[in-house]
């Protein structure tokens, strides 16, 4: 018996319940009577899963609203909430996980998303469009689909879209951990621009032969390689190809920090993963948390014994210590997961924890399938 369960066994006399009350009333509490030692972690997120087509539709509803760098908009995104955060969001933040905050953000051609820096570590994955750019401490970085840009911790980044069409992009940041700690610090630059002080995509340029780096970077940099391109990452991830595949994850790479070897951005990770054709992953489960975009591909995760079917642009959401595998359906097309945790943070607290799923060879029994919310336009096309 754990001590949860042993409390839950404890009667209590009608005077001690009156005791309980009275110390409530005095902003005091009962320890003995509090469930404090859980034997393993217990999420307040939740599995979920959001469709590419409900966050593209409501972000189309906010461009006819808002627009970007009029009055206080210096932002357009859509954030996801988790339903097992729901009434725990900080100041209207909304919570992925309990540590990691995900949205997806639209910027129209001709809009400039002032800059500004902030002590929470903030990441984007570019998902679709062409003609943006972003600018991190003086460094001008053109986003390609598939490339992941970082903005770690206080640094000043901003963004324009100098292009003909909408660009989209995943936006990561560890906001409720940050605010948990009530630790944020936030401050807009009091220049319309950052001045650029390097030539454009200078990191990029910088580390155009992959894993070896310049000299002057042996010394930690924050960022000294602001953008990592698909077409890299895409082959590293091809270069694995002739190995066998993780059990867990398949083919995986984690973006790293080459002057520190750490992960890119401060107390956020990131990885892409390729999935080959009809693959099936094995269920793990580990105290990290993570928020999952699916680059490319179909297939479907099993999260608890429930099945979240997914397709290219859907975002789903796998929080701490829950079973999860990873399925790609198809005979001819290899899927691409892109996705962020927390696994920083817990690393640096000795949190960290993994285990393989015990039962049914590694994978677990399917007991229902997740229904997703759709928008009524995608209804309409069905």
């Amino acid at each position: 018996m754990n001590m949860s369960e042993h409390k839950a066994k404890q009667q209590w006399t009608p005077e001690l319940l009156d005791f309980h009350q009275e110390l409530k009333d005095k902003n005091m509490g009962p320890l003995w009577a509090s469930v404090f030692s859980a034997s393993q972690p217990q999420p307040r997120a939740v599995p979920y899963l959001w469709k590419k087509q409900l966050i593209l539709d409501m972000l189309d509803k906010a461009k006819e609203l808002l627009q970007v760098g009029v009055g206080s908009i210096d932002r357009r995104a859509v954030y996801l909430v988790n339903p097992g955060m729901k009434n725990l969001e900080p100041h209207g933040w909304g919570g992925a996980t309990q540590t990691l905050y995900a949205a997806v953000q639209a910027l129209n051609p001709g809009e400039v998303a002032p800059p500004h820096r902030h002590m929470t570590s903030a990441l984007r994955f570019i998902m679709e469009g062409q003609g943006a750019s972003g600018v991190v401490n003086g460094v001008k970085y053109h986003f390609e689909p598939g490339d992941y840009v970082i903005t770690p911790e206080w640094c000043w980044h901003d963004h324009i879209n100098e292009g003909t069409e909408p660009v989209l992009w995943m936006d990561c940041l560890d906001i409720p951990f940050t605010s948990a700690l009530t630790s944020s610090f936030f401050e807009m630059y009091p220049e319309e621009k950052q001045p650029l002080e390097f030539p454009d995509d200078y990191g990029t340029k910088r580390y155009a032969g992959g894993m070896v780096r310049p000299i002057s970077d042996r010394k930690p940099n924050p960022a000294p390689l602001g953008r990592y391109t698909w077409d890299l990452t895409k082959q590293a991830l091809d270069g694995q190809s002739e190995l066998k595949p993780d059990s867990f994850d398949g083919f995986a790479v984690e973006y790293i920090n080459p002057s520190t070897g750490k992960d890119a951005n401060g107390r956020v990770g990131a990885r892409m993963q390729k999935l080959p054709t009809q693959y099936k992953g094995k269920a793990h489960r580990h105290v990290h948390s993570s928020v999952y975009h699916v680059h490319k591909g179909r297939g479907y995760s099993v999260i608890n014994g429930v099945r979240f079917d997914w397709e290219a642009g859907d975002f789903f959401v796998v929080p701490a210590w829950t079973w999860h595998e990873h399925v790609n359906t198809s005979e001819s097309e290899e899927a691409f997961l892109f996705s962020t945790n927390d696994l920083p943070i817990m690393e640096v607290f000795g949190f960290e924890r993994e285990e393989a799923y015990p039962e049914n060879d590694g994978y677990q029994k399917i007991e229902s399938v997740f229904e997703p919310e759709y928008s009524e336009d995608a209804i309409a096309l069905d």
